[in-house]
Order: structure tokens, then sequence, then C-alpha cells
């Protein structure tokens, strides 16, 4: 079959569990542009059945380990899920740097798993604005849960990862992981905590030191308080917890009202990066000019002051 390149008859095959249409609509939201736009507006009023669960931590912590074994319980009770693994893009060809063929072997012939590695690529807003529209896609695949798989720590991984319905952070035993882990800004977006690789010395020094963290930041969701469980994902150990921890918090954000209220504060905080990215292409496209050019040697010879030189350039009329 040829690939197919009309943004409508990709949505309606991906629809139709057409796994090449899925993974072309993927590829066109990754590279951002008309067709990018295209298969969001088709995919958006199909969509709001699919729950993300965010997993993030510091490089080493397991959590591709602990996402397969994630898939593997899933599978377990009969679900599907799908995965997007949020890899830094490559300085050469602007692609993911590590492959979803390198994560998580054991489950690329089930049909019962997608899994996609995403990166930056040539999207307007990088992943934070990609790694939604991608979720759209996937929600109107029909993917009844996303795991969301983040490789370090930046700001983008945090943004990414905490934009999930539940979002995991994934730490290990030892001195200085959890406050790591409060550093870079991980306790304000944790649902759930989990201690990796809970084989090792140093699980109740972490237990604590995370639990101290969370009173001196008295950081709350309502009246849920993040649980911190153990786990060894590379044997299975804890990871059923782990998903009944998740079915936990989604139960209380269902109760109480909190999954609707977060969705719609992702929305908003969505669309004013969109307005915001915008905004920023629209400033590179003036100040590229030759008109700005003028401006510019207006001011250096101090015929013009920038205040002056940067509402001509906004608003030439005034």
């Amino acid at each position: 079959m040829a690939r197919l390149r009309d943004p409508k008859q990709i949505v309606d095959a991906l629809r139709g569990g057409d796994r090449g249409a899925l993974a072309r609509a993927l590829s066109l939201v990754e590279q951002g542009g008309t067709p990018s736009r295209e298969i969001g507006a088709l995919a958006y009023p199909l969509g709001g059945q699919t729950y993300t669960v965010g997993l993030t931590g510091a490089p080493g912590a397991g959590k591709s380990t602990l996402t397969s074994a994630l898939i593997a319980e899933l599978r377990g009770r009969g679900e599907t899920v799908s995965v997007l693994a949020i890899d830094p893009s490559s300085p050469f060809t602007g692609g993911a740097i590590l492959g979803d063929r390198v994560r998580m072997q054991d489950h690329a012939l089930d049909d019962g798993v997608f899994i996609r590695s995403m990166a930056t690529r040539g999207h307007l807003g990088g992943l934070a604005l990609a790694t939604p529209q991608a979720i759209r896609v996937l929600d109107a695949a029909g993917a009844p849960w996303v795991l969301l798989e983040t490789v370090g720590v930046g700001q983008v991984e945090v943004e990414v990862a905490g934009a999930a319905d539940t979002t995991v952070v994934v730490v290990n035993p030892g001195w200085g992981d959890a406050v790591q882990a409060n550093k870079a800004g991980l306790m304000e977006i944790a649902d759930v905590f989990v201690i990796n690789k809970a084989d090792r010395a140093g699980v109740n020094d972490t237990r604590r030191d995370l639990e101290t963290m969370l009173e001196m930041t008295d950081i709350r969701q309502g009246d849920w308080r993040p649980p911190i469980l153990a786990t060894v994902a590379a044997r299975s150990e804890g990871i059923t917890e782990l998903w009944d921890a998740v079915g936990e918090h989604r139960a209380h954000l269902d109760a109480t009202g909190g999954l609707q209220r977060r969705r719609e504060k992702r929305l908003l905080d969505e669309l004013r990066t969109i307005v915001a990215r915008s905004l920023e292409r629209r400033a590179y496209e003036l100040t590229s000019s030759e008109s700005f050019e003028a401006l510019h040697a207006d001011v250096v010879a101090r015929r013009l002051d920038p205040d002056a030189a940067a509402d001509r350039i906004i608003d030439p009329v005034t």
C-alpha cells in the first residue's frame, strides 16, 4: 500500500487500526507545519478518552526498565497501551537519539503495544507542543493508556511529564538523590514517587528524605498526598503496587473533579504557548527585514532610541 499523504485519509486509517497510518501521523506532528496542524485539527474532536501517565527522573534511574515492566503489567490486565519515549534531539539529524527499538524490546512484536520515540525536530514550540498533539493522535486511534517517559530532568522534560494526568517521579536509593529531585522541580509535579532499584542500600534514607521534603514544601493536590513506593523494575517487583497507586490517583481525580481541572489547565497552558511561539516567530520575521536594518542604523546613529524603534517595528503605522 502506498504511503498515505492526505491528513484526513491518515486519520481515518489510524482510527481503523492502521499502525502505519498512526506512525505517519506522529511523524507529521513531530515535523510541525501545516500537515501537523491539519492532523491535530482532525484528531482533536475524536479524543477525550486516553489517560496519560508521565514517568520522569534523573538519567539512570531505570525509567525505561520501569516503563517496560508497566507495559507487561498492563498487558497482563488485558489492557492495550501506547508509549511516547521523549528523547533529546540529535544535533546532526534532529531525530531521537534513543530509538524505540533500543528500549522495551520485549514488547516490540505485541500488537497490544505501540511504542514511539519523539524528538523536538521542527515543531514550533518543540516537545511542549508536539507531545500533546501526539497524545491527541493516539487518543483518536483509541489508545486507552499512554505512558510518557522522559529521558532527563531538564525544563522541557519536567514540563512534559508534569502535563500528564498522573505523574510518576522515579529516584534511586542513595544519599542526595531525593535532594536532586527537589532541585529539579520534580517535587511539585509528582503524584506518585517511586524508589526504583530498591534492592540497593539506602532505600529507607531516600524515603525519609522524600517524606521530609514533602512536609517542608507542603505540596498537596487537594487532599492527595503522593505515596512513596519501592520497586525493582528489573525483576518486576513492586510494579503491581505502583500501577494500583496510579489507579488510586485516577480515582481520586475523578471523584474530586481534579482530572477535568488538570486538563483545562493543560489546554490553557498549551494555548498560551502556541500564542507565545507564534508571536516569537512573527518577531523573528519582523527583525529580519530591510526596514528593520534601516531602523537599526537609526538607533546606532542615535537618531532614534531603541524603544521608539521597537514601536515602529511592531506597529509601522504609528
